[in-house]
């Protein structure tokens, strides 16, 4: 139960609140995903998908425990040890993910935002990785894993894996040519994850 609510406030914190919050001051919608078949729309759709098998592997979890086996537990996994280190890494995530959409302050969207000049953000976290949020969300991947490790919370972490990496070429893309020479030194500069 404790873990389906972490992931609700998780959610809540991390993608509505924030996102609600930068609507309200700047009349701006942070969800820029394209809704066409592009690299940008499809990545957007399997976004949305991977929070969905979360949810719903979280709620099995903890609503419906007969309901486990379905969910192909690796039961050799499952030791104390593994789960406290899987709720360390949930807790440094949502502290990592927060911190970095506060830095990126007005400049915070999900998917590319090619319609709203955007400030590059490089300081704070920013200066030691070009996607502290991406970091941060697939540290919470891997808590999730060790938490409640089972071939769906092991499909979360693969299928963040490839859709984030190519979420973050198209940005970096997006970027050079959005920022030109300010965004090749920052790249040159920070590594893309640490």
């Amino acid at each position: 139960m404790y873990l389906f609510i972490f992931l609700i406030i998780y959610f809540f914190l991390v993608f509505f609140l924030r996102s609600y919050l930068l609507w309200r001051k700047t009349k701006i919608n942070p969800f820029t995903f394209s809704k066409g078949d592009d690299a940008h729309g499809y990545n957007g759709k399997i976004f949305s998908f991977i929070s969905v098998i979360e949810i719903v592997v979280v709620a099995i979890y903890a609503f419906n425990n007969s309901w486990m086996n379905i969910l192909l537990p690796f039961w050799y996994l499952e030791y104390e040890i593994i789960v406290i280190i899987g709720w360390v890494l949930l807790f440094i995530s949502l502290i990592v993910v927060s911190i970095a959409q506060t830095q990126m302050a007005n400049s915070w969207r999900i998917g590319i935002d090619e319609n709203n000049k955007t400030e590059l953000v490089t300081k704070g976290f920013f200066s030691v990785s070009r996607n502290p949020i991406f970091l941060g969300i697939m540290i919470a991947n891997i808590g999730l894993f060790l938490v409640l490790p089972n071939a769906f919370t092991l499909l979360i972490i693969s299928l963040s894996t490839v859709s984030i990496n190519t979420q973050i070429r198209l940005e970096e893309a997006f970027l050079e040519k959005e920022h030109g020479k300010e965004y090749s030194n920052y790249k040159q500069k920070v590594r893309r994850w640490i």
